[in-house]
């Protein structure tokens, strides 16, 4: 007997404000599509593959991160994909971007592009990532979600993400590392 899987994912909330949102979705025509905060959505990709993700945005919760996160993601989907704490180190293990949290953002992100297209998973097939960062500060913040927006384009994944603010990684160089759990259709 099959049974389905379902996996609900929290961020933590970073701000106060309760105001209540509608999500935004493209149509096939390319026009903006406006969701209840409630209401399931099957992403759809040039494949023609559904993504089994349905995203909740409580108007209870703030809709001041619903731009590049969500609150909440429930999926049936049966299999998943771990992707281990992505770093900052090219193919070879050479540190890329010494001292520069944009840079190694960059590389970090790209690594987990890389660690994707190695399982065949469409980024937004992400369903929730962590995002740890060495001595955080306010500031980081953009700066990360800039680099992560460089890489990834209009396929940024808006997941149901943890930003943590951490005061080492495993290597004294590394400044940020992010795993992830992929869904598939």
């Amino acid at each position: 007997m099959k049974q389905k899987l379902y996996i609900i994912f929290i961020t933590l909330v970073l701000t106060g404000n309760k105001k209540g949102s509608n999500e935004t979705i493209m149509d096939e025509g390319g026009r903006r599509k406006h969701l209840s905060t409630f209401q399931e959505k099957m992403y759809k990709y040039g494949n023609g593959a559904c993504l089994p993700m349905e995203i909740v945005n409580p108007k209870t919760l703030t809709d001041k991160v619903t731009s590049v996160i969500s609150h909440v993601v429930v999926t049936t989907a049966s299999k998943l994909a771990f992707i281990s704490g992505q770093v900052s180190v090219d193919e070879t293990g050479a540190l890329v971007g010494s001292g520069d949290y944009y840079a190694q953002a960059i590389q970090v992100f790209t690594n987990l592009k890389y660690a994707l297209e190695a399982v065949r998973a469409d980024p937004l097939y992400i369903a929730k990532m962590n995002i740890f960062a060495v001595n955080h500060n306010p500031e980081l913040i953009s700066i990360i979600f800039d680099a992560g927006f460089y890489v990834f384009g209009p396929n940024w994944p808006k997941t149901a993400s943890t930003y943590i603010g951490v005061q080492a990684l495993a290597d004294p160089e590394w400044l940020i590392e992010i795993d992830a759990i992929v869904i598939f259709p």
